[in-house]
């Protein structure tokens, strides 16, 4: 078969033909240790999003692609904008964003302190080479906000002699224009990898506005390369926002309406980066320093009196990174990351609230925050690698100090910018006074992993993960709070699994359990604090298996059970031991993709989202869906490929997102209905 296919490959290198050929290639990651490794001997998972499946789906939003990661629940609300989850509840709040980190090309995209809660739509999704995703805290490489995991996304090295025009057109007036094109000039190389969206919506007055780039140099000698990397990002999206009523996503009127139709976000970001690294007979040095700017400006529509946000960051860091061939069984592993960032903060609100007396009263017109914050990073790291016989252990250890330096620019309290008090016992905006803040944490990890056969593999893992409090928990306060005294969040995490190659199928189960401590949240009298505790345990499973020569299956699927596991009363319900809202405990993704003939494939997709609550209480719930997506590929010549899309085939009305408040009661993001999309791809 393997002879068939590589024959297929040649006459028609395609993306249907990398699929058939997926279950006969080693699985490569460099997210696990910043170089290339096979990704089956490690004790750990990372699961891979390939280009072959990225050019099928030709994805419009990072929720499309993760959902084929077991254990990966991303929520898309509206536009760019989502609520990740990765082994965990759907992640939210002023600093949720820290439970995962979010990379591309191994470059955090933001600082330790100053996650947003959609900073991937920051990176170039559209035209990844492929995506990786590491579940749970397992490597040494990464400290604050990876406690669920990594996401990184890796970009093609464009400096080699490779040319791509592209067009994709779809429903709703979305279009996207790609370009990718290379120079190879020997020793180095130089390139460009772009693409231009325009989305004007399924619903009321929403649009996206979206460019990306790319720019790539390589240069390379006998002992060194150094590579280079630009990435720009340019969003201006119109929001759409929450629906209320329960069930309101069923009714295609009220779907499709926009009640926030001032509602945007605008948001620019920067990261240039230089990986050099030096190679010898037994060691390699690698030194990766990067700079990043980003800045936005958004519309907090789901707030009373509609403020605007105003932030920015601009920090330089440096990764670094010796990896020692003590022997042919031992490598040591040292490194360095150290950033330095200054970031800045700015809420205000042009006209008089509207409402009810108390929000009149409370919120009142002017700046609520005006704060300026820098941070300085620390993290030495080490692991070993030791390969006895059949069983390979890696131990490590991460230790980190994040300093925050906070200015706040308006008089500190819960007054208004000009002093004066708020009625009903005071404004619900509290500035902290300046102060200095340090955190500090040690992560120590365990892997081991035994080869059972030539290809499959038993592995363990034991970790912690940690993330210090972000700017926004410390310093974004409100009632009656003048200070947050808050600590790390940490996260104890256990794991085993089975994984590899069993003649056409690859596999990988995996299941763990987690502990979380000192989880900050907002309390019912609005104070942050971090007294919390969650439990987390799951089951995941992970198949590509090649049916017959023509017919390959791919399943992601999980069943995880993540619950409260500390006393708090909310409306009268004391809620330990309850499901965290937004978590269900069963998801699943399946597809068939027939290659059909050497030059047509057809794919579908199905995915299921089990019934899940809203609220902690766990008295209000989402019933759950099911959508099936279908898409074809023509190869017609060499240089030319045709691609065809249906996403909700059967026109299902849906929820992206659910949610509930005692505020609103049940709310949610509308799924989009039946549409469709066509690409046209010429490559030489």
């Amino acid at each position: 078969m393997l002879s068939r296919l590589l024959s297929l490959a040649l006459i028609t290198p395609t993306a249907f033909n990398s699929f058939a050929a997926q279950n006969d290639i080693e699985r490569i990651t460099t997210t696990a240790s910043r170089a290339e490794v096979r990704a089956d001997p490690l004790p750990l998972v990372i699961s891979s999003i390939t280009k072959a499946q990225l050019d099928l789906i030709a994805p419009t939003h990072i929720e499309q692609v993760l959902k084929q990661v077991a254990g990966a629940n991303v929520q898309h609300g509206n536009g760019q904008e989502y609520l990740p989850a990765l082994r965990s509840p759907v992640l939210s709040g002023a600093g949720a964003c820290g439970g995962i980190l979010t990379a591309e090309d191994g470059i955090p995209l933001r600082a330790a302190g100053f996650c947003n809660i959609n900073e991937l739509f920051e990176t170039h999704t559209e035209m990844a080479q492929r995506i990786e995703v590491l579940k749970g805290p397992g490597s040494a490489l990464y400290g604050s906000n990876a406690v669920h995991g990594v996401i990184n996304v890796i970009t093609p090295d464009t400096t080699y002699d490779e040319h791509l025009l592209g067009v994709d057109l779809g429903s709703y007036g979305y279009n996207r224009f790609k370009l990718r094109s290379g120079k190879d000039l020997g020793n180095q190389g130089f390139g460009i990898n772009a693409s231009i969206t325009r989305d004007t919506g399924y619903r009321d007055d929403e649009s996206v506005d979206q460019e990306k780039l790319n720019l790539r140099h390589r240069y390379t000698s006998d002992d060194l390369s150094v590579t280079t990397g630009l990435s720009y990002t340019h969003l201006d999206q119109k929001t759409a926002g929450f629906i209320e009523g329960f069930e309101s996503y069923k009714n295609d009127g009220i779907a499709q309406q926009n009640f926030d139709p001032d509602a945007f976000r605008k948001a620019r970001s920067f990261r240039l980066w230089s990986k050099t690294q030096w190679k010898t007979a037994k060691d390699t040095l690698t030194i990766t320093p990067y700079v990043r700017n980003q800045s936005m400006t958004f519309f907090k529509h789901f707030l009373p009196g509609t403020p605007l946000e105003e932030n920015s960051q601009n920090g330089v860091g440096v990764q670094s990174l010796w990896q020692y061939a003590y022997s042919n069984e031992l490598t040591v592993n040292l490194g360095l990351d150290s950033e330095y960032t200054r970031a800045d903060f700015l809420q205000y609100q042009d006209e008089p609230t509207q409402g009810s007396a108390f929000l009149v009263a409370t919120v009142p017109q002017g700046k609520h925050y005006d704060y300026d914050v820098t941070s300085t990073l620390l993290a030495p790291f080490i692991s070993l690698d030791w390969q006895w016989q059949q069983l390979a252990i890696s131990l490590g250890a991460r230790f980190e100090q994040l300093d925050y330096d906070y200015t706040n620019n308006m008089l500190a309290g819960r007054t208004d910018e000009n002093g004066s008090e708020c009625g009903f016992g005071g404004c619900r905006y509290s500035r902290p006074p300046s102060s200095k803040n340090t955190f500090t944490n040690t992560s120590p990890k365990l892997g081991l992993s035994y080869q059972l056969s030539a290809d499959n593999y038993l592995y363990a893992n034991l970790s912690r993960g940690y993330r210090a409090p972000q700017a926004a928990e410390l310093y974004q306060l409100q009632r009656e709070q003048q200070v947050a005294d808050l600590e790390s969040e940490t996260a104890d995490n256990l794991e085993v699994g089975l994984k590899g190659q069993y003649q056409q199928l690859h596999y990988v189960v995996s299941a763990y359990t987690m502990n979380k401590q000192n989880v900050i949240f907002r309390d019912s009298d609005f104070f942050t604090i971090n007294d919390g505790q969650t439990h987390h345990r799951g089951i995941e499973l992970e198949l590509d298996y090649q049916l017959t020569q023509s017919i390959q299956l791919a399943l992601a699927a999980s069943h995880a059970i993540h619950t409260y596991d500390y006393d708090q009363v909310l409306s009268e319900v004391n809620i330990n031991g309850n499901d965290i809202d937004t978590a269900p405990r069963n998801i699943a993704n399946l597809q068939a993709n027939w290659q059909v003939t050497n030059n047509t494939l057809i794919a579908i997709e199905w995915h299921h989202v089990s019934n899940y609550f809203t609220d902690p209480e766990n008295q209000h719930s989402y019933a759950g869906h099911d959508l099936l997506n279908l898409r074809a590929a023509w190869q017609l010549t060499e240089q030319l490929k045709l691609t065809a899309r249906i996403n909700n085939l059967f026109d299902t009305a849906y929820a992206e997102r659910a949610d509930y408040t005692s505020f609103t009661g049940d709310r949610y993001f509308p799924g989009r209905p039946r549409n469709i999309m066509l690409s046209a791809s010429y490559a030489w």
